[in-house]
């Protein structure tokens, strides 16, 4: 289906997870296929996965209850540091 009709945005939930590394590459291989076309929003452990983002945002709880959002966006962090 979604190769006939493409979704401008796609969210995947730790899909990643109980892939090994050969099979994590062949999901990040199938993600960049379709990265000019479709905006994905991926939540994942997996590190290796996490190189595929552009940008990335994490949730911290620095209390009890209250959660934080804390993001990096690559191409600033890379100009940041030159």
């Amino acid at each position: 289906i979604y190769l006939v009709k493409p979704s401008p945005f796609c969210v995947l939930d730790e899909v990643d997870a109980p892939l090994d590394d050969t099979n994590v590459e062949r999901f990040m291989s199938l993600v960049r296929r379709f990265e000019d076309d479709t905006q994905f929003i991926l939540v994942t452990h997996n590190q290796r996965t996490m190189g595929l983002s552009d940008r990335m945002y994490g949730v911290t709880m620095e209390e009890q209850g209250v959660s934080k959002l804390a993001g990096v966006e690559f191409d600033e962090a890379v100009e940041i540091t030159e």
